[in-house]
């Protein structure tokens, strides 16, 4: 994903300069886990051995809880949209819905 050269304030935590609390960081997160184990179904019909976009959906949990660090979640992140670089549809978009 290729992000715009400036960014919405709104989605930028504040000790980087933008409007989001940390509280409302962390509802972010489990909202964005959320929606994407609602379709996680249709990456996992495709590629049922593939754990990488269910390992990114408990790691953003898993940062919310202070288990692990932001950068591991957005690591996990990382992986399951490369679990998804050669899957087109539904299956692709599912996958990186979870990175």
């Amino acid at each position: 994903m290729i992000l715009p050269k400036v960014r919405d304030p709104r989605l930028v935590t504040i000790r980087r300069g933008g409007t989001l609390t940390d509280s409302d960081h962390h509802l972010l997160a489990l909202w964005a886990a959320s929606c994407a184990e609602h379709v996680l179904d249709l990456f996992e019909a495709v590629r049922p051995d593939d754990p990488r976009p269910r390992q990114a959906i408990e790691a953003a949990r898993a940062w919310v809880r202070g288990e692990i660090a932001m950068m591991q979640a957005r690591a996990a992140g990382g992986h399951a949209m490369g679990a998804a670089r050669d899957l087109r549809g539904a299956a692709r978009h599912a996958a990186t819905t979870s990175g």
